[in-house]
């Protein structure tokens, strides 16, 4: 995946100024323009003027914008020039390193494409399309044809994920889609003289726009309708309640093919593993399948894993005891609390948001990827979304019935470009790192949650857990893909995860900063989504400082929470709203560490469910 900046219909479309952007691109450096957009001062334009000594100070501001995003993108530059319109793009190359350079075109070059993304059935698109002709070996080439023999209706076509600007030069129009959940981060912005922007990044749109807004998932925009049209419209989005029974068998070749079909790399790569049931399945099947792909004869069978925490820590024990079982080449990295308080500015700059929980867990793999791409890795798998679609999360416990449950997953899922997509993509991509995530398949979403929510309750007294249906599909007695205690381990939130003291900590660093004075007027200095916690109210102020104009604040959500529940949930259980913090701690009664409410851990054994053997001979 890569970095994407569009200008479309802008005020100045001189040659002057293109090559000048083109120029610039090339020749500024991240720091500087960091330099720049935290000083926004007349001052520091000018030394950077001076620096680029033949470069004069007129219209450089889309050169700093595309620039921007370069960590999104370091092996390539891009830049497409059509009349009032620029197509920008920053390249991190995974397939084709060597031709699939962006801007991508159709064969007359009449149609160009800047995609952020990566489309798994490719090869089999290329297939439909035997007229064409395909300059690259890029797995999103096929975008540009698809369009010419199918119009805007082509999207659902694409079993991947994507950002993408596409301008049509034989009449001047443009489409943008983003995918059906939100893996790929999309920004819209309009400029004052009726231009439209698109950046898969905040910071691509904040000083030149009037108004911008987060781009939504499964969603198309076309300048002939100017207006947003939902492309993905699974039967689940309407929160109906699904009658089908569950087939463990189903569920598991579901999730296999999802994973198999993300192995498609001409780059090495690896695997995030913390040692919490997604991440150990993830891991496991990756290891599993490895050897009969194309990845393993350019890169070989063996897997590499990567663990983040701070010493001590229940992921790190728990990662590494998966690592052994199923053969991974593990890297355990270590940070202090310290090592993540001094890293905080960085990642609200980076992730563009003020959520609390989603700060907490991005510290964490912001530090880990800039040590996994210190090792040559240019993409990992990682776990993201199965909380969501299986109801993972401790508060998933309360559910009083099947009908609240399965809405809830549903609201789940559609915010989910608002927190573990928009960490999992920008905390990696801060240092030019793909994650890819298997559990948002647009398939394996649609086998999943066209369960009947019965069969993901949460039933102490029948031995399930959360997330019962996925730890029984993956219970295989015969050829077992993780430990049992493992593939039977109580959620653990990442940002719990990688070490109780790691939200403590953050927590009295914060303390330190804001005062109770502070609090009493938070409602006056931040009257949208105001910070009821000094936490949040320490991220707040950060955050406003990279971003301060309305329109950045209000693509962040709020509202109550408990243990990452939806303000809906709070309503479960009464004794939730008086203990209102994203932890899985949070969830008294129910996490074996619960803040203040110490409970007993419950003994693997004990919550495995008796078995039948169905005729298959599987576990049911």
């Amino acid at each position: 995946m890569c970095g994407i900046l569009a200008v479309l219909g802008c005020s100045d479309s001189s040659q002057a100024k293109r090559v000048r952007v083109l120029e610039l691109s090339r020749r500024q450096s991240f720091s500087l323009c960091l330099l720049l957009i935290h000083t926004k001062s007349n001052k520091a334009k000018f030394i950077f003027s001076c620096f680029l000594f033949k470069y004069p100070l007129l219209n450089f501001d889309l050169s700093i914008q595309s620039l921007l995003l370069k960590h999104r993108g370091p092996d390539w530059s891009g830049l497409h020039q059509y009349g009032d319109c620029y197509l920008a793009h920053q390249r991190l190359a995974i397939v084709d390193p060597a031709s699939g350079d962006q801007p991508l075109f159709n064969e007359d070059k009449t149609i160009a494409v800047t995609v952020n993304g990566e489309i798994y059935n490719h090869e089999e698109l290329r297939k439909q399309l035997p007229n064409h002709t395909f300059r690259t070996g890029s797995d999103c080439d096929v975008i540009a044809h698809l369009y010419e023999e199918h119009g805007e209706n082509f999207v659902d076509m694409l079993d991947g994920i994507f950002s993408f600007v596409l301008l049509d030069t034989r009449d001047n129009s443009f489409i943008v889609a983003r995918d059906a959940i939100g893996v790929t981060s999309l920004y819209i912005g309009w400029g004052l003289d009726g231009s439209v922007w698109i950046s898969s990044e905040l910071k691509g749109l904040n000083d030149d726009c009037e108004h911008f807004e987060s781009f939504p998932p499964g969603h198309l925009y076309s300048s002939k309708e100017r207006e947003f049209r939902r492309w993905y419209n699974p039967p689940w989005f309407s929160e109906a309640i699904p009658s089908a029974p569950y087939d463990p068998l189903a569920l598991r070749h579901a999730f296999e093919k999802a994973v198999i079909k993300r192995l498609m790399t001409d780059v090495p790569f690896g695997v995030l593993l913390s040692g919490g049931l997604d991440s150990s399945l993830v891991a496991a099947v990756t290891a599993r399948y490895l050897e009969g792909t194309n990845a393993a004869k350019q890169w070989g069978t063996k897997l590499h894993s990567f663990c983040v925490g701070l010493e001590g820590a229940p992921d790190l024990k728990a990662a590494k005891e998966v690592a052994d079982y199923i053969g991974t080449v593990h890297h355990e990295f270590h940070y202090t609390v310290q090592d993540g308080i001094d890293a905080i500015e960085d990642v609200i700059y980076h992730i563009e948001t003020y959520d609390v929980t989603t700060i907490r867990a991005s510290i964490p793999m912001f530090l880990m990827s800039r040590k996994i791409k210190s090792l040559g890795v240019k993409w990992v798998i990682s776990g993201e979304g199965s909380d969501e679609i299986f109801g993972g999360y401790l508060y998933f416990h309360k559910a009083p019935n099947k009908e609240e449950f399965h809405q809830e997953t549903c609201r789940k899922i559609k915010a989910l470009h608002q927190y573990d997509c928009l960490r999992a993509n920008k905390s990696t991509f801060a240092w030019g790192l793909e994650a890819r995530v298997p559990f948002l398949d647009k398939e394996f979403i649609r086998v999943a949650m066209n369960i009947d929510p019965e069969y993901k309750m949460i039933k102490k007294e029948e031995g399930r857990i959360e997330k019962w249906v996925l730890r029984r599909a993956f219970d295989d007695e015969e050829h077992p893909y993780l430990p049992k205690h493992i593939l039977y381990r109580q959620k653990e939130q990442f940002s719990d995860g990688v070490g109780y003291g790691w939200i403590d900590g953050l927590k009295a660093h914060a303390d330190k900063h804001v005062t109770d004075k502070m609090m009493l007027n938070a409602a006056n200095i931040f009257p949208f989504n105001t910070p009821t916690t000094k936490e949040a109210y320490y991220y707040r102020m950060i955050f406003e400082r990279f971003f301060p104009q309305n329109s950045a604040r209000l693509t962040v959500p709020g509202g109550p929470s408990v243990a990452c529940s939806t303000a809906k949930a709070v309503e479960w259980d009464a004794a939730w709203s008086n203990n209102l913090d994203p932890s899985g701690r949070a969830a008294l009664g129910v996490h074996s560490s619960a803040y203040g409410n110490q409970v007993k851990a419950v003994e693997p054994e004990k919550i495995i469910p008796k078995m039948e053997v169905s005729t298959l001979g599987v576990a049911i």
